[in-house]
């Protein structure tokens, strides 16, 4: 009598093949992602609800983790702060929004092309300069900082914005997941048969390459915003009217023991910008981290 081979019956969830778990294990994690889930928000609600306790509770120990008597008047006191600068914060707030703006820009631009030329075209040297960028990302800012003093002052460019876009530029990080990025996701055969039907390799790059690696190119623009929306006083700026609106905050903050509930406020300002870009391409940024390094 022949043996009687069992099947697993196959577990599908919309459309796609999931694990074949039961149900215990489903809720188990779920359970536990949830929990780490609260864990790792924890800290963005308690800067959240400091912003909206008054003085006294803003200093009491053990701290809390909710609002007795919620207040409005931190963010009151941080609009009479902003209007009582002598440079107006809305030259803070355009500073911080231009250098945002055109450093993510030009970074993009810059690190896709890069990322393009490294990844599908060939070239001597190529191997050896992917291998330099890697190594660049051992070291940290910090330690190139003299470097870029003197290369930015020999430029001409120390009290103005290019002191503080053009090193944003340069980030080898960006440039790094883009490339692989770019190996993972852009097939050659696409590229040659465009190469074929007379296509130059700049509209190759603008019409073919970066739709196929967009998840990628927002996960670059988050970073690369985020960094720059948070970057405060710079070494290479000295006046007043090129600071940015962290600077500005901090400025803030250094008042006393009785601007700290405006600085709660501020925190939470300063917060809105990057969260709000996040939350818009969270669903492209999750796509990236779990495809880049993977190849069929």
């Amino acid at each position: 009598m022949a043996e009687k081979i069992k099947y697993k019956k196959i577990r599908v969830r919309g459309h796609r093949v999931v694990l074949n778990r039961g149900v215990g294990g489903d809720t188990g994690i779920t359970v536990i992602l949830t929990i780490f889930g609260l864990f790792m928000f924890l800290p963005m609600y308690y800067v959240v609800i400091q912003a909206f306790k008054p003085l006294d509770e803003l200093f009491m120990f053990p701290p809390r983790f909710y609002v007795v008597n919620p207040t409005l008047d931190n963010f009151k006191d941080l609009f009479i702060l902003m209007g009582d600068s002598w440079v107006p914060f809305s030259r803070y707030i355009f500073n911080t929004v231009f250098i945002s703006l055109a450093g993510t820009g030009g970074n993009l631009f810059l690190a896709s092309m890069t990322a393009y030329a490294l990844s599908k075209m060939h070239f001597p040297g190529r191997s050896l300069m992917f291998k330099l960028i890697v190594t660049s990302l051992m070291f940290h800012a910090t330690v190139n900082q003299v470097t870029h003093f003197i290369l930015i002052s020999s430029f001409g460019w120390l009290d103005t914005y290019l002191a503080i876009i053009v090193p944003s530029l340069a980030s080898t990080m960006g440039l790094y997941l883009m490339k692989q990025f770019m190996e993972t996701n852009v097939p050659d055969t696409v590229l040659e048969s465009a190469r074929l039907d007379g296509a130059s390799e700049l509209k190759i790059y603008w019409t073919i390459a970066m739709p196929m690696v967009k998840p990628a190119a927002l996960t670059l623009i988050i970073e690369t915003f985020r960094g720059l929306w948070a970057s405060g006083a710079s070494i290479y700026i000295h006046s007043e009217q090129l600071k940015t609106f962290s600077y500005a905050i901090g400025q803030i903050l250094s008042g006393g023991i009785s601007r700290s509930g405006a600085g709660a406020a501020s925190t939470v300002v300063m917060m809105l910008v990057p969260i709000m870009v996040f939350v818009i391409n969270q669903s492209k940024v999750i796509e990236t981290m779990g495809s880049s390094g993977m190849k069929d």
